[in-house]
C-alpha cells in the first residue's frame, strides 16, 4: 500500500545506525563509475571480489539475507545523499543511477517508503546491536585498507578541523558534516578528490 504523497518533498529520516554503513562509499563508486543497471546479487558479487563483503552467517540463506540487507540499507542511504542532484532507482532486479529526477519526487519516494523503513531498521537484520557494531567495524577496517587510509587516528581537534567543525560540535553535527564532505569529495563525483575523501573519512573514524 502506497503512502499518500505530500505537496512538498520530504526526504527519508536519517538512519539510527549502530555504525556508519561502509558499503555506502564503494557502492557509490560502482554506481558512478559504471553506466549500467545492477541487480542485488551482482552488486554483492562485485563487493565480494573487492574483499569488502565476507561471510556473515554459517547458514547460506541467512548469509544471503544479511548481504542483501546491508546492500539495500546502503542503497537507500545513497538515494537520500544524492538528492536533489541525482536519482537512484532501487529495485531488487534493477538498480541504476540517473541525473533525471522523477517528475513527482514525493510520489517516487512514497512508493518505496515501507521498504526503506524496513532496511533502515537494524532490528530486521536478525542479530543484536553489538554484533552489528562489530561487523560494521570490521567492514570499516577492510575499507580503510582498500582506500589506503592512514591507520594513525587523528587528535580530536585536528579531526574536527578537517571536517570544518568547531570544538563544541556534537555527534549529530559531526555525522551530518562528514557525510556532506565525503559526498562532496568522493573521487567518483565530478570535482571529487581522493586525497580529501580519505582525509574526511579518517577524521570521521577518529571522532565516531
Amino acid at each position: 500500500m502506497l503512502l499518500e504523497p505530500t505537496s512538498q518533498v520530504t526526504l527519508p529520516h536519517e538512519t539510527a545506525l549502530p555504525q556508519e554503513n561502509p558499503l555506502i562509499w564503494p557502492l557509490l563508486s560502482l554506481l558512478k563509475s559504471t553506466n549500467q543497471h545492477w541487480k542485488i546479487h551482482s552488486l554483492a558479487a562485485e563487493l565480494s571480489q573487492q574483499g569488502l563483503l565476507h561471510e556473515l552467517d554459517s547458514d547460506p540463506q541467512k548469509n544471503l539475507f544479511k548481504h542483501n540487507f546491508l546492500i539495500m540499507n546502503a542503497l537507500f542511504e545513497i538515494q537520500t545523499l544524492l538528492l536533489p542532484d541525482n536519482w537512484l532507482t532501487i529495485q531488487s532486479m534493477d538498480i541504476y543511477l540517473t541525473a533525471q529526477i522523477p517528475s513527482n519526487l514525493p510520489i517516487a519516494l512514497a512508493q518505496t517508503a515501507n521498504l526503506r523503513d524496513y532496511y533502515y531498521d537494524w532490528n530486521n537484520y536478525d542479530t543484536c546491536a553489538n554484533v552489528v557494531r562489530q561487523m560494521l567495524e570490521s567492514f570499516w577496517n577492510k575499507y580503510q585498507n582498500y582506500m589506503g587510509f592512514d591507520q594513525q587516528p587523528l587528535e580530536k581537534i585536528a579531526a574536527l578541523a578537517v571536517l570544518e567543525l568547531p570544538s563544541n560540535a556534537n555527534a549529530r553535527d559531526i555525522r551530518k558534516q562528514w557525510r556532506k564532505l565525503a559526498l562532496q569529495w568522493h573521487p567518483d563525483r565530478q570535482g571529487g578528490n581522493a586525497a580529501r575523501f580519505r582525509q574526511v573519512c579518517e577524521a570521521w573514524q577518529s571522532l565516531r
